[in-house]
C-alpha cells in the first residue's frame, strides 16, 4: 500500500456485492487499497490484531452471518483504538430503524446499496473524498443518510 492510499475494508456476505464493489474502486481515479472480509468474525479478528493496518474508512453490512453489522459497529465504537475509523453502513435495508439505529450508535454515514453500478461507483466516490474529520463534527441525522 503506497503512503497516500486510502485503505478501504468492506465487511460483506454478499460475494457479488463484494465484487461490484472492488470493480468499483478499480474503475475509480481514487489511490486506494480494498480489503474485503465475507463476515463480521473476519472483519473483527482483522481489526483486532494490533499489527494489521486500520482502515480510514470501514463500509460495513447489518445482516450477515457469525457477527452482524450492528455487533461489528457497537464493538468498534467500544474500543478507543479505533476512533479515527470512518464507518459506512452500506446495506440493502431502507428500514428507518436500521438507520435511526445505527446512527445512534456511532456511525459516520448510512448507504442504501444502490442496483446500478454507475451510481455506485458515484457514492464510493463521494464517500472516500468526504473530508470526514469535517462531516463528523457537524453530523446529524439528516446528513447521516447518503442520497445522490
Amino acid at each position: 500500500m503506497q503512503e497516500n492510499d486510502v485503505f478501504i475494508v468492506l465487511a460483506d456476505d454478499d460475494e457479488d456485492d463484494r465484487l461490484f464493489f472492488e470493480e468499483a474502486f478499480e474503475e475509480l481515479k481514487i489511490n486506494t487499497k480494498v480489503l474485503t472480509f465475507d463476515d463480521g468474525v473476519q472483519l473483527m479478528n482483522y481489526l483486532n490484531k494490533v499489527t494489521n493496518i486500520l482502515p480510514s474508512i470501514l463500509f460495513l453490512d447489518l445482516n450477515m452471518p457469525k457477527k452482524s453489522g450492528v455487533e461489528c459497529l457497537l464493538e468498534i465504537k467500544n474500543n478507543n483504538r479505533f476512533k479515527d475509523i470512518a464507518i459506512a453502513i452500506y446495506s440493502t435495508s431502507a428500514s428507518e430503524e436500521d438507520i435511526e439505529n445505527t446512527f445512534v450508535m456511532g456511525a459516520n454515514v448510512y448507504i442504501k446499496k444502490p442496483n446500478d453500478f454507475k451510481q455506485l461507483k458515484k457514492i464510493l466516490s463521494n464517500v472516500v473524498t468526504i473530508n470526514w474529520q469535517y462531516h463528523t463534527n457537524g453530523l446529524n441525522k439528516d446528513n447521516f443518510l447518503l442520497r445522490l
